[in-house]
């Protein structure tokens, strides 16, 4: 579980840290869209992010979320968190759910940078949190589909930081756990 923490934390640092313009897509290709700083401090950057800011602070991941391990974050918009069901966030945000919300976190986070013109239709990811997504790819149009079939929209792509790579979506994924 602890190494679970971790890497969930360095996932989510990454998305607000610098970037790296020597970052590598998951097929070798150097990365085109570039950022400046890790996954951690890019979502910091972000007015689009902060309910995933508050909840990796929460889950207590904020601190360790910096590291050299490339990750891809399926990153929930505020709008996103919105449509949870009332008071689900609220619940989720309170210390005696760090750990829960700590899963719920790395369920967003695949090891790997993927961009999103590397995503195809029907490939499986393996989350750190253990479960899977599911790539759903029409032309331009990407969803990922979570463990109990609800979809989310990759509203915002290839966001790059020096530790991997942000894809903004319109939904939270859920677990089966």
């Amino acid at each position: 579980m602890k190494n679970l923490l971790f890497t969930s934390a360095l996932c989510c640092g990454l998305l607000v840290a610098g970037l790296d313009t020597t970052a590598l897509a998951q097929t070798g290709a150097p990365v085109t869209n570039q950022a400046n700083g890790n996954l951690l401090n890019m979502s910091r950057l972000s007015s689009n992010h902060n309910t995933l800011m508050k909840a990796v602070k929460a889950a207590g991941l904020d601190d360790k979320a910096r590291g050299t391990t490339k990750y891809t974050v399926f990153a929930p918009t505020d709008a996103a968190f919105n449509k949870l069901p009332s008071g689900k966030l609220d619940e989720l945000l309170k210390p005696a759910n760090k750990q829960q919300l700590a899963m719920l976190i790395s369920y967003h986070v695949v090891p790997g940078s993927y961009l999103a013109a590397n995503l195809k239709d029907g490939q499986t990811l393996t989350t750190v949190q253990g479960e899977t997504l599911t790539v759903m790819r029409q032309g331009q149009s990407i969803m990922i589909k979570d463990a109990k079939g609800n979809t989310a929209n990759v509203v915002n792509t290839d966001i790059v930081a020096s530790n991997g790579i942000v894809q903004s979506i319109d939904a939270v994924l859920m677990p089966t756990k």
